[in-house]
């Protein structure tokens, strides 16, 4: 269960980069990044065909730092969601196809990253950490907008609150960790949850709010549910969201 507030929406990808890459220039050091890490993940998705199910929930172009790169795990995603084959043949025809063959470095790039794998063992673990490197740059990114909007007199602080809110947000649900689940182990879960059901008294399913207009429409917070409360700075989404927490943790015995 997750609330979020509305406000500003993130830079473009681009922009995003460049400020980031002008910040760290500006310290003497080097964004986060994995390359060797990126070049392995990208030669082993083309080489074992089971090892793009194991990074596809983890993985988006933009985790990758290099453009290059970007490019050629944008392509692999584009062959998986059409179930053709992933490989070092399919990928340089579908970089050609979109005009990013030469940008990446060509044919011969594509084989020098094949080259570079031993074994994809190790790949999930390789995925997620540059993973972390993305959301080290991300964290970074805000921060310094964060501090150049706080400079400014005409930013409006309640503003800004919300921008640093939705933005960290945003970048812990983005990352979650969303694991693949065997369908027999959903059904058996389904089927406990309903005989649960059968034997409750009341007609709720979720986690009671303590406010029973709400509940009457809602049947509870459920597990699967991203709660928005939307409303104007100082209107009491803070208070209104503390007092269901406690509702739920004091009357009805749910940890929170």
């Amino acid at each position: 269960m997750s609330f979020e507030t509305e406000s500003n929406k993130s830079a473009l990808p681009k922009e995003k980069r460049g400020r980031l890459t002008n910040l760290v220039s500006g310290l003497g050091k080097l964004p986060p990044q994995a390359l060797d890490l990126e070049e392995a993940v990208l030669g082993a998705l083309m080489l074992e065909k089971d090892a793009l199910s194991a990074v596809i929930d983890i993985l988006k172009p933009e985790v990758f730092y290099k453009d290059a790169h970007q490019k050629i795990f944008e392509s692999i995603q584009i062959l998986f969601t059409a179930s053709s084959p992933v490989d070092i043949l399919t990928v340089t025809a579908q970089l050609r196809q979109q005009g990013n063959l030469e940008m990446i470095g060509g044919a011969f790039y594509i084989t020098e990253l094949t080259n570079r794998v031993t074994s994809a063992a190790n790949i999930e673990y390789h995925a997620r950490i540059i993973s972390q490197k993305f959301i080290q740059r991300e964290l970074i990114r805000i921060s310094t907008d964060i501090i150049n909007q706080s400079y400014e007199d005409t930013s409006d602080v309640f503003e800004l609150l919300d921008y640093a809110e939705k933005n960290l947000f945003d970048i812990a649900q983005n990352n979650l960790r969303r694991d693949s689940r065997k369908m027999d182990d959903i059904v058996k879960e389904s089927l406990k949850m309903l005989e649960s059901l059968r034997g409750k008294e009341d007609t709720l399913t979720g986690v009671p709010s303590g406010f029973t207009a709400l509940d009457r429409v809602t049947n509870g917070w459920q597990k699967s549910d991203l709660i928005i409360i939307a409303a104007r700075p100082a209107m009491g989404k803070t208070a209104f969201v503390l007092t269901c927490a406690r509702n739920a943790a004091v009357q009805f015995n749910k940890p929170v």
